[in-house]
């Protein structure tokens, strides 16, 4: 029997994505999000048509179904009526700068909502729950690149508080009842299909509209920037290798990424730190067009740099992202042209 695997966030950039690759692959695809207006919801309800039409061309199962996290009953019928052995958990509410205007969001989709999602999958004994984290977690940490070892306790802004707060909660889980989960440190995503809240989008969107783009701490930003398909392929990777116990974990001297339980923490990104102007000038060389820039300070709960160090990924799944910057421009911005008939 093919298996079940549910998506949560299945009309958000990164689920969506996931969605598409596995209906590439020989599987049940259960997608659930709640399509909340923090962005256009006809872009959600895009990808929802695109992974549909994929779906009943190839002749796979995809089945999407809206509703809330928060929502315990209906969670727990999900489970009942699907019964998914993997479950990839990438419904949160996202977004730094925005946690500051609605913090009852973050606690509504990152806390409960998280919580029940694991309530579920201890109840219906899920093989391999794997779920979103963020670079965020690393707060106003200094030394580059950042590695899952490096203390992670003095988050900047709510977002990463929850994050950090649900790698936490996993690691519970994992040790009470044997969940096997994985928590992955999202490095700035970007490409085809991704968010309207992003760097990229934002400012292909004005410089085409010939409106000035907001540039922050004065343009002195790097972001370890990471190419969706790399995400995309290393969640599926990890879907066949859950997290096991670290036979040669110390509790005299504890690993936090590890742990005696079934838990792991990976960082995701492209270990090539990017100066945001750098970003920039590769955005206007593939549209052709000079942006106009406004430069402001540093946004509260921002950082000035990310870095990626991956050799715990790498060695575990056997890969590691490496798209190049200008490649994965080009990508969104033929797909950008092509979405919005530009």
């Amino acid at each position: 029997m093919k298996e079940n695997i549910l998506i949560t966030g299945a009309a958000g950039f990164i689920g969506f994505s996931l969605c598409k690759f596995l209906l590439t692959k020989d599987f049940n695809v259960i997608g659930f999000d709640n399509f909340n207006s923090y962005y256009d919801p006809s872009l959600k309800q895009a990808r929802i048509n695109e992974l549909l039409k994929i779906s009943n061309k190839n002749g796979q199962n995809f089945k999407i179904i809206k509703g809330d996290l928060k929502n315990s009953s209906q969670v727990n019928d999900i489970f009942k009526k699907f019964k998914p052995s993997k479950v990839v958990n990438l419904a949160a509410q996202a977004g730094v700068r925005y946690s500051l205007e609605n913090p009852q969001a973050y606690v509504d989709s990152n806390l409960i909502g998280f919580c029940n999602l694991l309530e579920s999958c201890r109840q219906n004994s899920v093989k391999n729950f794997i779920y979103a984290s963020s670079s965020s977690v690393y707060g106003g940490n200094e030394i580059m690149p950042f590695s899952e070892d490096q203390s992670v306790d003095h988050p900047i802004s709510l977002y990463a508080a929850t994050k950090r707060s649900n790698e936490l909660i996993a690691h519970t889980y994992s040790h009470l009842f044997n969940l096997p989960s994985i928590g992955l440190r999202f490095f700035t995503v970007y490409g085809p299909w991704g968010r309207p809240d992003m760097a990229l989008f934002l400012f292909t969107k004005s410089i085409l509209e010939k409106k000035p783009i907001k540039i922050f701490n004065n343009g002195n930003m790097k972001r370890d920037f990471t190419y969706i398909d790399d995400i995309v392929e290393s969640i599926y990777r990890l879907l066949f290798k859950p997290a096991t116990c670290d036979l040669s974990f110390s509790k005299k001297n504890p690993s936090t990424s590890t742990s005696w339980a079934p838990h792991r923490i990976f960082n995701i990104g492209n270990s090539m730190p990017t100066p945001l102007m750098e970003y920039i000038n590769a955005i206007e060389d593939h549209l052709g067009i000079k942006a106009i820039k406004e430069y402001f300070p540093m946004q509260p709960g921002d950082v000035a740099e990310t870095s990626s160090n991956n050799k715990a990924l790498e060695e575990w799944i056997d890969f590691r992202p490496n798209t190049s910057i200008s490649w994965g421009i080009s990508e969104f911005i033929s797909w950008y042209r092509s979405f919005y008939k530009i």
